[in-house]
């Protein structure tokens, strides 16, 4: 009977996600929103698997555009094994988890191979960033701070 981890954990589990989507989204990756179809765009898909199994955790993988699977997948259905669109797309599935991987960890995520047969290709996040490290992108006070806005107070008080 499938298992599922305590509320806390899936909790957890998708707060790691939402970080994992911003992170890849703000290297500026196309992230596909959670929940959709992978047949209707390509980019990042991040997946959270809630089983209190080993299997379970955040996994990352990348989709190429429809096209391209869809000429990939002509491929195999029609034996032709040899096409370069197979090639080239296991070339584009491996660069891209170098890529997101790097980029991942660049940011103080913990990341590795999924090691699992059933996701090829595919990361699995084991950590997010420290506790109390604000992401590279988030906007700093310095940003929030109107020009002349500190000139005109400055002005009222003297």
């Amino acid at each position: 009977m499938f298992e599922r981890v305590e509320a806390e954990e899936s909790a957890a589990l998708e707060a790691l996600a939402r970080k994992v989507r911003d992170e890849l989204a703000a290297a500026g990756l196309p992230v596909l929103p959670a929940g959709l179809n992978p047949v209707l765009s390509g980019g990042a898909e991040v997946d959270v698997d809630d089983g209190a199994d080993a299997a379970g955790g955040v996994f990352v993988g990348w989709q190429a555009s429809p096209r391209s699977r869809a000429c990939a997948s002509h491929a195999f259905r029609t034996g032709h094994l040899d096409d370069p669109v197979v090639r080239h797309s296991s070339a584009i599935g491996i660069a891209m988890m170098q890529a997101m991987s790097a980029v991942l960890a660049s940011a103080g995520f913990g990341v590795e191979d999924a090691r699992d047969e059933y996701r090829p290709h595919q990361l699995r996040v084991l950590t997010g960033p420290p506790s109390g490290q604000p992401p590279t992108w988030q906007l700093r006070d310095d940003e929030l701070a109107r020009p002349g806005r500190q000139d005109h107070a400055a002005a009222e008080a003297g």
